[in-house]
C-alpha cells in the first residue's frame, strides 16, 4: 500500500488506478471494516488525525478529481462523505523520498510519463498536505538517507 504524498498528477495510469484501490482499502481499514492492514505504516498519518476517515476521504477526493481530469470513470460514491478543511503536515524529506521512488517506477513502466516530468526537482504535494522541513518519515519502515 502506498498513499502518495506527491500530487496524483505525477502518477502514470497504473499508479493512479493502484492509488485509488489502495486508498479505498485504507478507507475501509479506518472504518474498521477489515481485519487486515489495521497497522499498516502508510495509515499512520491518517490515524493520527482527529477525524481519520474524513482525512482519507479528503485525500481520495483529489485522487478522484485527477482521474476525472484524465477521463477515467472512478466511482466517487465510494468516498466517505465527510471532509476535513485543514491540511496534514508532511516533511519535504518524505516528499522527495517518494518522488525518487516514483521516478524509479516510471523509468521502467512509463518512461514517457517520466520524460514529461523531467524538469521537476521538487514535485507538488497532494493538496491535503502542507510541507514542513524534515526528513523521511519513520513509518517508511527502512533506514533511508534523507534525499534533501
Amino acid at each position: 500500500m502506498r498513499l502518495w504524498t506527491v500530487h496524483p498528477k505525477y502518477l502514470d495510469s497504473k499508479g493512479l488506478v493502484a492509488l485509488w484501490r489502495e486508498a479505498l482499502l485504507a478507507q475501509k481499514v479506518l472504518r474498521g471494516a477489515t481485519k487486515g492492514y489495521r497497522h499498516h505504516p502508510q495509515l499512520r498519518r491518517f490515524q493520527a488525525q482527529p477525524r481519520p476517515v474524513a482525512a482519507l476521504a479528503t485525500y481520495l477526493k483529489e485522487v478522484h478529481a485527477e482521474a476525472t481530469r484524465r477521463g477515467y470513470k472512478f466511482d466517487g460514491r465510494k468516498i466517505a462523505p465527510a471532509r476535513v478543511r485543514g491540511k496534514i503536515a508532511e516533511t519535504t524529506g518524505q516528499l522527495l523520498y517518494e518522488w525518487k521512488h516514483l521516478k524509479r517506477k516510471l523509468r521502467s513502466r512509463a518512461p514517457k510519463v517520466l520524460a514529461a516530468h523531467r524538469g521537476v526537482k521538487e514535485p507538488e504535494p497532494h493538496p491535503l498536505f502542507k510541507l514542513v522541513k524534515g526528513g523521511v518519515q519513520d513509518w517508511e519502515g527502512r533506514h533511508v538517507a534523507d534525499p534533501s
